[in-house]
Order: C-alpha cells, then sequence, then structure tokens
C-alpha cells in the first residue's frame, strides 16, 4: 500500500490502522535520567488519539511516571515504524477496564478485574514520527544497485511527522 508522505491524513490514518492491527510496542518514560523501555500492549483510541496499558501498579514502569510524565511508545512493523510521543498517566477508569478486559489482560491478574495491583496507565499522543517504506525485496535490491551506481541514498520510503495536539481528521 502506497501512503503519500505529504498527505498526513493519510499516514495518521494508516498508522491507526496498522496500531490497531499488531499493537505490540515498546513504552517507556523519557526525561534527564535514563529509563529502559518495556514490551507493552496498547488499547488503540484513534478517535481520543490516546494509547491505553493494563499494567500493574508495582511494575518499575509504573514508579517511574509522575501526573504528566512524558513518555515514547515505539512500534515497528515490517513496512511501518512510529515514535509516539505524549502524556502518560496512571488512570483508574472502571470503564476502559470493562470494555477493553480479555483473556490476555486476564492472564496477569489472578484477581480479576478487581486485582488491587490493576491499573491502567494512559498515554496522551502529542505528535509522532512516521516512516513508511512500500518497497518490496525486488524494490530493496533495485534501489540500493541504482543507489550505488548513482551516488544517490536509496528510494525505499519516506517519513512524516503528525501533530496530535490538532486532531486531524480524515
Amino acid at each position: 500500500m502506497h501512503t503519500d508522505m505529504n498527505d498526513n491524513v493519510a499516514v495518521e490514518r494508516q498508522l491507526w490502522d496498522e496500531l490497531g492491527k499488531n499493537p505490540v510496542g515498546m513504552l517507556g518514560v523519557t526525561g534527564d535520567r535514563p529509563h529502559h523501555t518495556r514490551p507493552m500492549t496498547a488499547i488503540v483510541e484513534p478517535e481520543t488519539k490516546q494509547l491505553w496499558f493494563f499494567t500493574d501498579k508495582t511494575t518499575e514502569l509504573v514508579q517511574e511516571i509522575a501526573s504528566g510524565s512524558r513518555a515514547m511508545f515505539i512500534h515497528q512493523q515490517k513496512d511501518l515504524q512510529t515514535c509516539i510521543s505524549g502524556q502518560l498517566t496512571q488512570q483508574q477508569d472502571r470503564v476502559r477496564v470493562d470494555k477493553y478486559w480479555n483473556a490476555m489482560i486476564a492472564a496477569w491478574f489472578s484477581g480479576g478485574k478487581d486485582d488491587p495491583n490493576l491499573t491502567l496507565l494512559r498515554l496522551e499522543c502529542d505528535d509522532a514520527q512516521v516512516w513508511i517504506s512500500d518497497a518490496g525485496p525486488a524494490k530493496v535490491v533495485w534501489e540500493i544497485a541504482l543507489a550505488n551506481a548513482s551516488k544517490h541514498q536509496p528510494d525505499l520510503g519516506g517519513k512524516a511527522s503528525l501533530n496530535f495536539r490538532y486532531h486531524l481528521t480524515g
């Protein structure tokens, strides 16, 4: 699927679609001291420009965040790589717990939806860098050969910057 990298609405639509299909990525707090990212599965809400994560309130990640901590969610698939940044906060939201609860989440919480360590993290997405490549193996080989022959970089896709604070619609 070819996405025009100058069409932010199309890039954003592809981003949310791909995140919805494969929501696993790396989440971590940013700041003046090093923090490691952790594998997390996102609950994707494109309409609110938010990602939600079920987690245990005793984890290092929860201990690292303060109200309004900056964080990044890194997501990578074959043709799409994304780094989303925003505000990460701990939330108690029973409506979302009930709405999104499933067998995968239940496996981590022996106390079910009422487990005392269950908490949600909300990433209010501010912006993202998105790289999309529509190059299959044949095009990669062709572009590398062409780049070496012409001394130009290969054309394997492009990058777009998205700003979610303006809530693009499409």
